[in-house]
């Protein structure tokens, strides 16, 4: 703007460099996958979000102990999971127009009194073309109303690690999540308002250690090892600052950073940010974790893309942690 235009007095345009920015418009239109999400449990709304903000592919969790009424959970209480997801799939992908994938698997959050009889089961639903992953799956620190033994825990995650490597699948973990400190804490008993989830029913950790959430970790990987699972097979969801070190330094293995509920476990896109210009963006995905127990954003992963841009990260490397990375490990998209 010249001094001359015809505003009654200067204003900030007259004062700024004429050389315009150079905006990334085609970071509008970049097409991107979401690796961990539970959107058959959102509404037909939250998934039509997704759709109008460029989502390409998805990888639909139906692993979750949230949505199964009975504590402890059966084995054909997880099948029905599975059966559910199976069931609405095809419609989901219909609707909306994204390629809507499946992640089975048995999660470690309660305990599961029969998990054999899953097990057996899980190998013919990984020969289905719609199933992609394995997971969400992963030992845990400590379960919600029914404490599972770390040994059990343990081979049920291996045991699902091996039949991933069988069928060539990729496998999601659950890494707990260590949340920020906030400085005060809610109402005992009232629980975290956005998350529907009885408080008070968390049992004492199953892990003793200094770090349960790495522990955690680190007995993943170790059962990876043992079941033959090639770490570049695995990714670890919800990655934070307390396990990237260590999954980045000391493993092959992808993180993906989920910042579909920030206000919840703390991680956004800056910590993305840091982890590629520390790491770089080979093996780094992000997702939502978006599911009807949580207050979450469909929108998350687009507003990510934006805000990458935003700390610095070049379009190269964000295409490559949202949409070219998880082509590669889960074979969907385009």
């Amino acid at each position: 703007m010249s001094p001359t235009h015809p505003t009654k007095r200067p204003t900030d345009a007259a004062h700024l460099d004429e050389r315009s920015p150079d905006v990334p418009t085609d970071l509008l239109n970049l097409p991107w996958i979401d690796v961990h999400n539970h959107a058959h449990t959102l509404s037909w709304t939250d998934r039509e979000r997704y759709a109008l903000s460029g989502c390409e592919a998805m990888v639909m969790v139906a692993s979750g102990y949230h949505w199964t009424p009975y504590k402890p959970v059966r084995a054909e209480d997880v099948r029905y999971l599975w059966d559910d997801a199976l069931n609405r799939r095809a419609a989901i992908e219909r609707n909306h127009f994204f390629e809507a994938n499946l992640g089975l698997g048995i999660h470690t959050g309660v305990r599961i009194e029969d998990p054999d009889k899953a097990l057996e089961a899980m190998a013919d639903y990984c020969a289905l073309e719609e199933v992609v992953a394995i997971g969400e799956t992963g030992v845990t620190p400590t379960q919600h109303v029914s404490s599972w033994d770390l040994d059990e825990q343990r081979a049920i995650v291996q045991a699902q690690m091996e039949l991933a490597a069988d069928h060539e699948l990729p496998v999601l973990l659950h890494t707990p999540n260590t949340s920020s400190d906030s400085d005060r804490s809610y109402r005992e008993g009232i629980g975290t308002p956005g998350y529907e989830k009885n408080p008070g029913l968390g049992q004492e950790p199953v892990i003793d250690a200094e770090n349960p959430a790495l522990e955690a970790v680190k007995i993943d990987v170790e059962a990876a090892r043992d079941a033959g699972l090639d770490e570049e097979q695995v990714v670890a969801s919800h990655a934070d600052g307390n396990n990237t070190a260590y999954l980045m330094e000391e493993t092959d293995c992808y993180l993906s950073y989920t910042i579909g509920h920030s206000w919840l476990i703390g991680v956004d896109a800056a910590d993305v940010a840091d982890a590629i210009d520390e790491f770089g963006p080979e093996r780094i995905m992000v997702d939502t974790d978006c599911a009807n127990v949580l207050r979450t954003d469909p929108f998350a992963l687009k507003r990510a893309i934006l805000e990458l841009y935003r700390y610095g990260i070049d379009e190269e490397a964000i295409r490559r942690v949202v949409l070219e990375n998880p082509r590669e490990v889960f074979d969907i998209g385009q």
